[in-house]
């Protein structure tokens, strides 16, 4: 099967915490074996779910990072002079300079002006990502590093990496779980998919952060869908938002009810539509909507 006939389906929410990962494995049950890309990497928890058994681990490195070399280095204080970003800093016993890896970003003045040619450049390593198997399919997943960067990048390697894999096993569809937001990582997750299902919540910041990333697909022509998460807890608040859904040309892909079998589907590490609990008969209703 070729890449271009691989049906692609992000699941985004403009903010965190609406039920957008529970969802998107209860998707990945449904779907009959699609490929996964868990493009959460800032706080992936797929996982969590659908346990995977790890098969391959392929660093991560992305952009630049300066080190000096003590050897080399003459303490002249030319690089604590041009850095405008704080990242020198006065170093221990034999070393005059060192540079701050988390204050450091990468523009390369120090290198370049440094008059003993004693700072090096390298990609530092900046995560990893994984592939592995799971009970419901093959799953692309990443761990971003502690106060790494390039998220974006990283989410644009895990999908590209699960469009190979759908490519190689026949499967028509890669599900998406992508990050809250809208963000870089938000739109290397949206970018080119084949349709969106945004999550949200009925409250104020809710139906605001909706507002902002159907706007996003808006801008790049992705066609949406909205589902009304735990629409029960304030039924006014979803009128409202799925009037704004239809004001703003997406669709509206159904209602799930708050349900405490959620959160004991999650104890259980089990998507929501492998329990009996009455949500995962609204998460069916949702996903026939989607027409996948």
């Amino acid at each position: 099967m070729s890449d271009s006939t691989v049906e692609e389906l992000v699941i985004i929410s403009g903010k965190g915490g609406t039920g957008k990962t529970s969802i998107a494995a209860s998707f990945a049950v449904l779907a009959g074996f699609p490929v996964i890309a868990d493009c959460d990497v800032d706080a992936a928890d797929m996982h969590l779910i659908l346990a995977p058994s790890v098969r391959e681990r392929h660093e991560f490195r992305c952009g630049n990072e300066a080190v000096i070399r003590p050897a080399g280095c003459t303490g002249c204080g030319k690089c604590l002079e041009l850095c405008r970003f704080g990242a020198i800093v006065a170093g221990g016993e034999g070393e005059a300079y060192v540079v701050d890896p988390v204050a450091c970003e990468g523009c390369g003045v120090c290198v370049r002006f440094c008059p003993a040619r004693a700072i090096d450049f390298p990609e530092p390593l900046c995560g990893e990502w994984m592939v592995s198997e799971t009970r419901c399919g093959p799953m692309v997943h990443a761990r971003l590093g502690i106060a790494a960067e390039n998220s974006g990048k990283l989410v644009s390697t895990v999908r590209r990496e699960a469009r190979r894999l759908a490519g190689e096993n026949g499967s028509r569809l890669v599900l998406v779980d992508g990050p809250p937001g809208i963000g870089c990582p938000v739109i290397a997750s949206m970018t080119g998919t084949s349709q969106a299902l945004v999550v949200t919540e009925p409250t104020v910041s809710g139906e605001h952060d909706l507002e902002r990333v159907l706007k996003l697909a808006r801008h790049f022509g992705i066609p949406a869908s909205v589902c009304v998460n735990k629409w029960d807890l304030n039924p006014g608040m979803t009128e409202r938002i799925e009037a704004l859904t239809v004001r703003s040309g997406a669709r509206i892909a159904g209602r799930i009810r708050y349900d405490r079998g959620v959160t004991l589907a999650q104890m259980q590490e089990k998507a929501v539509v492998e329990t009996d609990t009455p949500a995962a008969d609204d998460i069916r209703r949702v996903w026939d909507s989607l027409g996948l």
